[in-house]
């Protein structure tokens, strides 16, 4: 069976299911999400998409992305897809939504509505989706926005949309993440 979408408007409203590839192929808004994952240290968790996906391969980006099945609630999703690609899962918060379309070097649009979540993850990275993910590392704060500066190239579209979004709120939440370390 192939993998449906759910497509949505811009208020994030369901218009109904289409296969994945053919939305992608056609360009049409759908409902996505997108995790971020920060260690205690303050340090953001990266992931090289595998090459061999069928958009983006080779690209650094947050954690986890995917889409939603149909009737499966954005939480349940973003846990599902974190424990597929990564390995391991852990308490996740929403943070916002924002809408992007960008055209991929394969002919292929990402047009999504993404809901961005964040946690915070301490234990080993050694389990990941070989298929999935090439491999996974954190990443200090400071260097990750000097290497996006200089090789934007490197990063999957939807990342660079959302990273400074992100960093706004683990700025906001850094007392949270001390206190979460000191437990």
């Amino acid at each position: 069976m192939q993998e449906q979408v759910i497509l949505v408007d811009e208020q994030d409203n369901p218009l109904g299911l289409m296969e994945k590839m053919e939305c992608h192929e056609k360009g049409l808004l759908h409902r996505a999400f997108s995790v971020f994952i920060w260690n205690s240290d303050g340090k953001m968790l990266l992931q090289k998409r595998a090459q061999k996906k069928y958009h983006s391969g080779g690209l650094w980006t947050n954690a986890c992305c995917s889409h939603p099945r149909i009737n499966e609630d954005m939480e349940s999703a973003c846990h599902r897809r974190l424990q597929e690609e990564m390995g391991f899962d852990c308490p996740l918060q929403k943070l916002f939504c924002f809408t992007y379309k960008a055209h991929l070097p394969n002919g292929l649009i990402e047009h999504e509505y993404d809901h961005v979540f964040y946690g915070i993850y301490d234990g080993p990275i050694d389990n990941v989706n070989l298929s999935e993910v090439e491999c996974a590392n954190f990443v200090d704060i400071s260097w990750l926005q000097e290497d996006i500066k200089v090789h934007p190239h490197h990063y999957t579209s939807w990342f660079l949309l959302a990273i400074d979004r992100a960093l706004f709120f683990y700025h906001r939440d850094i007392e949270n993440i001390r206190a979460f370390k000191a437990k």
